[in-house]
């Protein structure tokens, strides 16, 4: 049994994603951090500050390196961050020349950082399609459904009828609000050396970090590694859509119980009761949205970076966010289909 349930041997049947896990691969984290090296390494080849053949030499060995993941392990239990361990193993496999080149100016912060900021936005444009789908999904049922009727509920009572057009549109507006932020989402590069000065590049430290940033494809941003908005920021909105989710499992799992208004494919079956055929998927939707709300609580703790660096809160932000982004994988993943197994919504 693993101790967590987005990638347990059968709870990830349910709570995983096949999809976005691999983004928290080992192997996804130590490519992104090596293209970190690569591109910086040609960043400040371009400003001459180190040779062009050096940069050459360090980007070919980032293309196809192997780490050592077992001296990575034991290494991070010393030094609390992998960076050191594998600096050292790319300076023996780049060679003593190129060696001195390698790493120039950074530290492990501007590393893990930035490789998180490169596989976060990949995720996010999966993340938006994803949204994309459940709003055409959404529009499906309204041009098939959105005439009959519902009876309307305020504090959990009756109320007056409704359309299901009028349901389907207070879910479907949050979703496209949230797609539209995904997409101008801004991820930026991380690249502020040992005290976030670049004190060691001189008067070409931002224009290193502009060209860095260039060569990723993330924004310029002045260094940030003690002030954590971009993850706040990242996390707050994936709360919002599993948050958003959440209703939506919420309500289908209310029109389940009441009957009459929703028919729903592929239900789950019960171990004690055959007849039964539980709103599984909607219910998870709700206890995954409850999960990331509580979450977010942590990662707005480790808002309280202490001076120029904290090892406490940076190492929090590793325990919560690939889960709210795993959480928020499988409340997409899920609502996509949920809403196409939907076969009737309200009355005639």
């Amino acid at each position: 049994m693993t101790a967590s349930p987005f990638d347990h041997p059968f709870l990830s049947g349910l709570l995983g994603d096949d999809e976005i896990a691999p983004y928290f691969s080992a192997e996804a984290d130590i490519r992104a951090m090596l293209s970190f090296e690569a591109a910086l390494a040609r960043a400040e080849a371009a400003h001459g500050l180190i040779p062009a053949e050096a940069a050459r030499r360090i980007a070919e060995i980032c293309a196809g390196f192997s780490a050592d993941l077992h001296r990575l392990r034991a290494a991070t239990a010393r030094d609390g961050v992998v960076v050191p361990e594998l600096i050292k193993q790319l300076r023996t496999e780049v060679g003593e020349e190129a060696a001195k080149s390698l790493h120039l100016g950074a530290t492990s912060q501007d590393v893990i950082d930035t490789g998180l900021m490169i596989r976060l936005k990949a995720i996010v444009f999966l993340f938006a399609g994803r949204l994309s789908a459940i709003v055409a999904g959404l529009d499906g049922l309204d041009r098939q459904f959105g005439r009959n009727r519902l009876m309307g509920h305020t504090r959990m009572q009756a109320a007056i009828p409704i359309s299901v057009s009028d349901r389907l549109a207070a879910w479907r507006a949050p979703l496209e609000t949230y797609r539209d932020r995904l997409t101008e989402q801004s991820f930026p590069v991380q690249f502020g050396g040992a005290a976030g000065t670049l004190d060691k590049l001189g008067p070409q430290g931002p224009a290193i970090r502009a060209a860095l940033a260039q060569e990723l494809g993330l924004t310029d941003c002045r260094q940030w590694q003690s002030e954590r908005l971009p993850i706040a920021d990242i996390a707050s909105l994936f709360a919002s859509i599993s948050g958003s989710l959440g209703k939506i499992g919420q309500d289908i799992a209310l029109l389940a119980q009441a009957g009459q208004e929703i028919e729903i494919a592929g239900g789950g079956t019960s171990s004690a009761m055959a007849h039964k055929q539980n709103p599984v998927a909607a219910e998870t939707l709700v206890s995954l949205a409850r999960f990331n709300a509580t979450a977010l609580s942590g990662i707005h703790q480790s808002l309280v970076h202490e001076q120029e660096r904290s090892g406490a809160a940076w190492t929090l932000e590793w325990l919560l966010l690939p889960q709210m982004t795993m959480a928020t994988a499988a409340s997409l993943r899920l609502a996509g289909e949920l809403t196409g197994n939907i076969k009737r919504l309200g009355t005639a």
